[in-house]
């Protein structure tokens, strides 16, 4: 499948100019993930949107988030994720620094016990 970078790249520019929103750690929200490099996560549809988790707020504006994915694949470099409206495993492989503009649509947060879990997993991941 070939990845639209182009429509992308317009996407992006309408993204740039939004607000920013207000986030905190352990809400799963609808992202403005883009088009990606290889074999990183990409978002789909016209947002090129995929559900992410807030790992850990860096400033006002920036976050660590892990995108979700309904798919159980290496279970080491994935954390199941609840929440009413969504079921899916926090990919620790793919974190990354985002900014709050590409945020589109808060689902919920994740349950306290389940986040210290992902939490703990992915600290031993990176270490």
């Amino acid at each position: 499948m070939e990845k639209d970078f182009d429509k992308w790249n317009e996407r992006k520019k309408a993204l740039n100019d939004r607000e920013r929103i207000l986030f905190n750690p352990r809400e799963i929200w609808w992202c403005s993930f883009g088009v990606n490099i290889g074999s990183e996560q990409d978002g789909s549809g016209d947002n090129f949107e995929r559900p992410v988790i807030i790992i850990k707020k860096l400033s006002p504006n920036t976050f660590f988030v892990a995108p979700l994915s309904t798919k159980e694949k290496l279970e080491k470099f994935q954390s199941p994720i609840k929440h009413s409206l969504i079921f899916g495993f926090a990919l620790l492989d793919q974190i990354r620094v985002i900014d709050s503009k590409r945020l589109l649509r808060k689902i919920g947060m994740t349950d306290e016990i389940e986040f210290n879990k992902m939490k703990k997993k992915l600290a031993a991941l990176l270490l």
